[in-house]
């Protein structure tokens, strides 16, 4: 496929296609960009190919044509993605997501532009699937590397802004759970990449600082799954007294909604990490797989612990500015270089920062 070298004008394109279809984190991440193509295109449709999962989470965005593709069906979900876009052309294609399976998903995509990461930044071939590269570039968050595809269409993201839609149903749940009036901890343990979780008798005992030490509400939050009730059932297992446990209760929209009323979030690298950076509320980040400048919340990263230099060191035998970008370091018992003391250090930070402001 023959590639195009020079930037595309600024003029407004009819349509134009976005396939990023996960993780959660992720499609927060590209949640800015489409507010900014909206603001300078207001007239452009703009179609997002997105995963089932996702969808819960951002799916309610206005102004946007929304197609779920659903991996789990495999050839019926690229057959329903298929009747959906019903053989339309687009201006220009976003191609996002760098996976095989994505890469065969775009083919479904009629477009005469196709814009796609740069050569560092590409694997599964992703580069037999586009015609237009985003900018190379290193050392950039997850979310800034998202909005370079705007580059090449003539647009820059100079303000970044999320405004995911909440419902009401949403906030009830909120209310009834979280009533307003008391500080609180929400704690959402787990990743889907098991290597970058926290031990539950560490997560216990900052839960037990913050309701005996800070008389600060606590609250667990999880998934449905097997694995997640029994995360959240081992920290309970280590704490005083149990703290309130919604793990397995709420919609991803009744997340949103009470990591918005949360005045910090305690997450690994993880999709409700972003999540309640996307929604203002501050997060302690444990980093020592992933790199939090380039994974970590992406409006402040204050209240996170980082030991991702000391990961890299143990084991890669280098310190981390010496690995390619965006290395992940998700071995075994890499999350133990992260002690309760430096979590609490972080929390007691905060908790000074939250004292010290008016109102």
């Amino acid at each position: 496929m023959r590639e195009r070298t020079e930037p595309e004008s600024s003029a407004a394109p009819e349509s134009l296609c976005i396939l990023r279809t996960s993780a959660i984190g992720d499609v927060t991440h590209v949640v800015p960009l489409v507010h900014t193509l909206q603001a300078a295109w207001p007239d452009t449709r703009i179609t997002w190919i997105i995963g089932k999962l996702e969808h819960r989470v951002v799916g309610d965005l206005p102004g946007i044509e929304f197609i779920v593709f659903d991996k789990a069906a495999k050839r019926e979900g690229f057959r329903a993605v298929r009747e959906k876009l019903g053989g339309r052309r687009f201006d220009a294609l976003l191609h996002m997501q760098v996976a095989l399976r994505s890469n065969l998903l775009s083919l479904l995509v009629k477009s005469p532009l196709r814009i796609g990461y740069d050569w560092a930044r590409s694997k599964d071939l992703h580069r037999l699937f586009i015609n237009c590269r985003i900018p190379a570039r290193s050392g950039e968050h997850v979310l800034d590397a998202m909005a370079s595809f705007l580059e090449p269409l003539g647009l820059k993201q100079e303000h970044v802004r999320w405004d995911i839609p909440i419902p009401a149903e949403a906030e009830e749940f909120a209310d009834r759970h979280l009533p307003r009036g008391r500080r609180t901890l929400l704690i959402s343990p787990t990743s889907s990449h098991r290597l970058r979780n926290w031990r539950p008798e560490r997560y216990a005992a900052v839960a037990d600082h913050a309701m005996y030490e800070l008389d600060w509400r606590v609250v667990l939050c999880g998934g449905p799954s097997e694995f997640e009730r029994e995360f959240a059932d081992e920290i309970l297992s280590h704490m005083r007294s149990p703290c309130i446990d919604l793990t397995g209760k709420d919609t991803l929209k009744q997340l949103l909604a009470l990591l918005r009323r949360a005045d910090l979030v305690l997450a690994p690298d993880s999709g409700p990490m972003h999540m309640a950076n996307a929604v203002g509320t501050a997060v302690l980040g444990l980093h020592a797989a992933s790199n939090p400048h380039r994974s970590g919340p992406y409006s402040d990263r204050r209240w996170c612990v980082d030991r991702y230099d000391a990961a890299a060191r143990k084991y890669r035998r280098k310190p981390a500015d010496k690995l390619a970008w965006g290395s992940k370091l998700e071995y075994r018992g890499v999350m133990d270089l992260i002690e309760v003391d430096d979590v609490l250090e972080r929390l007691q930070a905060f908790a000074n920062h939250a004292d010290s402001l008016p109102g």
